[in-house]
């Protein structure tokens, strides 16, 4: 049952007493919750610290490891490239070798037949340019290569020459007579040299020329037969003549090194991830323990106070409405409305606290 109050200025005394003890509560409780959420940052910071300073240091640690092994791979695969190389270099002097041996037979009679040609020549007195290629072609040709250059022969001296010699005329000058001329000219000229030549080389020396051509032959076909050697030497596939089996060894070793270190490799990073990787972390958090530790505390601490100031202000919240705001009303529950009700009971200008809120009322209105 409420009490009638007796004291009005003792009573409203009170009731500002519990209005400033909640406002102070609430001036607490709002540092105790400030405190609190800068604890709880500084937690997450420091955490977040952590986990990246394990993500970096794994990292860093896993990129050694493969930076390792890879410089010692790439060794190895440099190494394997020489070997394949040398091996390679041994094999191909080794087919160069073979070449000269299965063919030297041929290059020997070929350079006999070349002797045999040029003492015939001499003896016959036939001049030197008529064992060139360029004259059988002109005058005696028999392979392809002879047929094409009597073709490009008759092609230049007979086609371009006069052709070219015509155009270099200035065309307000030039007249198609001009270039009747011109070939005639040109058939003369090129015709008639290659008549002479003829009939002081082959028509004169027809004999010695004639076994030139035979000695030539032979020589072509003995050249067919060295390409037709080197080829089929080339193509062959059976290598244990060339004695690369130490080549062989060196380079079944290197890949052997290759496949371990591949191997190593791998066994070292499943390692790292299965065993080191969790022994840095623990090192990292444990590093870290006593701070975060502090840090937990030290919020759960604050978050503590701040939750039991809550609960303080809630009791004095709930205690104030039932004891005072009835009487006061909540518009007057503020220390400094409280203080002048007090003081206008105090002064006698206000018979009780009725009066007191009247009178303020009316100054206020007024």
């Amino acid at each position: 049952m409420t009490q009638p109050i007796t004291d009005h200025a003792a009573f409203l005394g009170e009731a500002k007493e519990a209005v400033e003890k909640r406002n102070q509560l609430k001036k607490t409780c709002g540092q105790l919750r400030l405190e609190e959420k800068q604890l709880e940052k500084q937690l997450e910071a420091e955490k977040k610290a952590v986990d990246d300073a394990i993500a970096l240091t794994v990292k860093k640690r896993k990129e050694e490891i493969n930076a390792s092994y890879d410089k010692e791979i790439a060794k190895s695969q440099e190494r394997l490239k020489k070997a394949r190389a040398k091996r390679e270099k041994a094999k191909n002097q080794g087919v160069k070798e073979r070449i000269a041996e299965e063919t030297a037979d041929l290059h020997a009679y070929n350079k006999e037949l070349n002797g045999q040609m040029k003492s015939i020549f001499q003896k016959d007195r036939v001049p030197s340019f008529c064992r060139r290629t360029w004259f059988y072609a002109l005058y005696m040709p028999r392979s392809m290569k002879e047929m094409g250059l009597l073709l490009l022969a008759v092609l230049v001296f007979f086609a371009a020459v006069p052709g070219g010699i015509y155009f270099l005329i200035e065309p307000q000058v030039r007249r198609s007579w001009m270039l009747i001329v011109i070939y005639l000219l040109d058939i003369v000229l090129f015709g008639g040299l290659y008549l002479t030549v003829g009939n002081h080389t082959k028509m004169k020396h027809h004999e010695a020329i004639r076994q030139g051509r035979l000695i030539r032959d032979t020589i072509h076909s003995n050249y067919r037969k060295i390409r037709v050697i080197t080829n089929s030497i080339r193509r062959d596939r059976n290598e244990t003549i060339y004695n690369l089996e130490k080549f062989d060894d060196e380079i079944s070793r290197t890949e052997q090194e290759q496949v371990e270190l591949a191997a190593k490799k791998q066994e070292a990073l499943n390692t790292f991830n299965t065993v080191t990787q969790t022994i840095i972390s623990d090192e990292i958090v444990n590093n870290s323990r006593e701070k975060m530790e502090q840090l937990k505390e030290s919020h759960e601490r604050a978050l503590e106070q701040a939750e039991e100031s809550e609960r303080q202000i809630k009791e004095l919240s709930l205690e104030i409405t039932d004891k005072y705001e009835g009487y006061i009303g909540t518009e007057f529950m503020q220390p400094d409305k409280l203080a002048e009700l007090a003081r206008l009971i105090r002064s006698g200008q206000a018979a009780n606290l009725s009066d007191a809120i009247s009178q303020m009322k009316a100054g206020k209105s007024s």
